[in-house]
């Protein structure tokens, strides 16, 4: 979905109906701090803030960051410090307390359970992102990106109150080198950390190989998997042997990209698929594997509780209604290297002469990955920042071609858009599943919008008192 998407407004939407809502957790810190320079409307930043139990934390955020009324739309936001191995202290109070915000407001007015959805691939925020949205009582961690075989490991610790620690993975390290971040929720806390359960955790996998050797060798309990294929919104898993492209231009995918849900099921832990599942059919499908149900995403990503813009969401029922939704599998526009699913709408960086005709900058640093430096140190750099500047830190230039800042466009995406130097908007990047082309079905007669629970009616017409749909936010089922 992207950040702010599956927001804490669609996340709390879904689990009172009765369903696992679940949260992005992808850029919280410059989430909550742009919000609350927009003037926190309806207050909910703030009043989720008055509950953060660290004295003093939010009330510095606040100090720093909310501007009573709105900042003016032709001014830049304040910037907010980028992700380090090592953060300061304002930012490590920024990343817990934000994501504490969104899991407090997402369990806010229920008793349902709530999920966060971190990428393991955003290393350096994940272990302070983690204790906040514990000190929200977050039911479910949900990660994928990569491989997360620590985070269950770093979930028991924390749920002891114990410092934790993360292998950060760096480019050009010696063999036997290890780059670490680490938190002690103690000394966050000045001693007094509040007691804190251990939410499960779910990792978001593509193959039966990653979810065997998780289950395995993880250095905590895993708690079950979302087999994610090929056709969900948002970063994909790349093919597997070389990469083949289509005429279109987009990954060849195959039968060796399948997953063995017979391997999966042996593993004896809960699943659910996810991909183009937003059907009842394609539920009943999916459980008569064996899976626990599945999890949709595209649905959710254009309802009314949906955190995009409404003036694109609107635009896309529209296509869709139309018959012009398209969605391009682009295999290079991420800074990560992983294939990403753009959705084609004018006036989005998801036009090339669009694109091109930015000012390259890398400003939030989300997606950049760190380097070992000649002098020992880690440096970071990113294949969408200005070329030069790339080259000068001994990147090659074969990665910038066709890269996009999917980190500004994301932002974008849900309003809260930097302006540049030059007085420019930056341009939403919309990402979404194939199933976009389609969600016009939601749609009640004569209606331009649908809501969370049009959707769960859709794909629950019979069961919803028998069936409980683990959502995240994109959605996942759980029997």
């Amino acid at each position: 979905m992207g950040a702010g998407i599956s927001s804490w407004t669609l996340a709390n939407a879904v689990s009172k109906a009765g369903q696992l809502g679940v949260v992005s957790g992808t850029a919280l810190d410059v989430l909550l701090a742009r919000r609350l320079q927009v003037g926190d409307p309806g207050g909910h930043m703030r009043r989720a803030l008055s509950h953060f139990p660290i004295p003093g934390v939010a009330q510095r955020i606040l100090d720093r960051y909310f501007i009573e009324g709105g900042k003016a739309k032709d001014q830049p936001f304040k910037p907010k410090p980028v992700p380090s191995i090592k953060p300061s202290k304002t930012l490590e109070e920024l990343i817990v307390a934000s994501n504490f915000v969104e899991v407090f407001l997402a369990k806010e007015g229920h008793d349902g359970p709530v999920g966060i959805n971190y990428l393991e691939k955003i290393q350096v925020p994940n272990l302070p992102s983690i204790f906040g949205a514990m000190l929200a009582g977050v039911s479910h961690i949900l990660m994928g990106a990569g491989i997360p075989k620590s985070i269950p490991g770093i979930l028991d610790k924390l749920a002891d109150k114990e410092p934790v620690e993360l292998r950060i993975d760096v480019q050009g390290a010696d063999a036997g080198e290890i780059f670490t971040s680490q938190f002690d929720p103690n000394e966050f806390c000045d001693g007094q950390v509040p007691d804190l359960k251990r939410p499960e955790f779910i990792a978001i996998v593509s193959s039966a190989t990653l979810a065997n050797m998780l289950a395995r060798k993880s250095s905590g309990k895993v708690n079950g998997f979302i087999i994610e294929g090929p056709t969900a919104g948002g970063h994909n898993a790349p093919p597997r042997g070389k990469m083949q492209l289509s005429i279109e231009g987009e990954p060849i995918y195959g039968d060796r990209d399948g997953c063995d849900l017979k391997a999966i099921k042996a593993l004896g832990l809960p699943f659910w698929l996810a991909g183009s599942y937003a059907e009842p059919e394609r539920i009943a499908e999916a459980l008569e594997t064996g899976a626990a149900g599945v999890q949709v995403g595209t649905a959710f990503a254009f309802c009314n509780e949906s955190g995009i813009a409404p003036e694109l969401r609107i635009n896309t029922v529209l296509m869709s209604k139309q018959g012009q939704a398209e969605v391009f599998t682009d295999p290079v526009a991420s800074p990560t290297g992983f294939p990403f699913k753009v959705l084609h709408m004018d006036g989005t960086h998801s036009d090339d002469e669009t694109y091109k005709a930015r000012a390259r900058i890398c400003d939030l640093g989300y997606l950049r990955h760190a380097y070992k430096k000649e002098n020992g140190k880690v440096g970071w750099r990113c294949p969408s920042e200005p070329i030069d500047d790339y080259l000068k830190k001994g990147g090659n230039i074969e990665d910038t071609v066709g890269r996009k800042c999917v980190c500004n466009g994301l932002l974008a995406n849900i309003d809260l858009a930097q302006i540049q130097k030059d007085g420019t908007p930056e341009k939403p990047l919309i990402t979404s599943g194939d199933d976009v082309a389609d969600i016009a079905r939601f749609l009640k007669p004569n209606a331009d919008s649908y809501s969370a629970q049009d959707v769960i009616d859709y794909l629950l017409p019979n069961t919803a008192s028998t069936i409980n749909i683990q959502t995240k936010t994109r959605v996942a089922p759980q029997s």
